[in-house]
């Protein structure tokens, strides 16, 4: 059976699904507070952070913004989709994770940012790669069980 393959499951959506979908949903609604956070902020606040913050988020190219929005915005239409069973919820959140992948890239690109910011900051970019994964291959695991239409 191919991937794509619909598979009638006549028992229902397990709660184990619903579960894992308002979390999901709960996770984009945080990463959509963080960006309104960030860019709302106004020069004196950002004067206020410690030097390294303040280093990173100066260091920030606009296009990181542009994916930041796409990643969270996007990832927050697909994860209302996964709560509708909706199967465009699964592209989506593939596109969503693929913004957050861009967004982080710029550690790496930005040579000011590279420098700004330190190894153990990290961490939070590969769990958040890493939950975008796992919320993209729920929704693909739906698909293939007809739980999504």
């Amino acid at each position: 059976m191919t991937e794509e393959a619909v598979v009638d499951r006549p028992e229902g959506v397990p709660a184990w699904f619903w579960a894992a979908a308002i979390a999901a949903l709960l996770f984009e609604l945080l990463g959509c507070f963080f960006y309104v956070v960030e860019v709302r902020m106004t020069g004196a606040e950002i004067s206020a952070l410690p030097i390294d913050q303040r280093a990173m988020l100066e260091a920030r190219p606009g296009w990181y913004y542009a994916a930041f929005a796409g990643a969270v915005w996007v990832g927050l239409v697909g994860a209302i989709g996964l709560l509708l069973r909706k199967a465009w919820s699964a592209p989506l959140l593939l596109a969503s994770m693929m913004f957050a992948i861009l967004q982080f890239s710029s550690i790496v690109i930005v040579p000011a940012m590279r420098d700004s910011t330190p190894s153990d900051a990290l961490a939070v970019p590969i769990a958040i790669i890493i939950c975008c994964y796992g919320i993209w291959q729920l929704a693909r695991l739906a698909k293939r069980r007809g739980w999504l239409t």
